[in-house]
């Protein structure tokens, strides 16, 4: 399990630098706090619900399956 949500942590840092979005401004996009984004990037929050997940991805432009594959 743990390969998974680290995968996540990994995918969301990797979109995030590739689209050049600063933490608030995932945070920001995606209507969720600060906290909640830092935590699931450094692999603290290990499992991020599907709805926290969906307005990630609506955030950045990408599909769920771009952050958790």
């Amino acid at each position: 399990m743990s390969a998974s949500n680290s995968k996540i942590a990994d995918n969301l840092k990797r979109l995030r630098d590739k689209k050049g979005y600063s933490l608030e401004k995932v945070a920001r996009l995606s209507d969720l706090s600060l906290n909640t984004i830092v935590k699931i990037e450094n692999g603290v929050n290990q499992n991020p619900t599907i709805e926290t997940l969906i307005k990630i991805a609506k955030a950045m432009e990408v599909e769920v399956d771009d952050l958790i594959k």
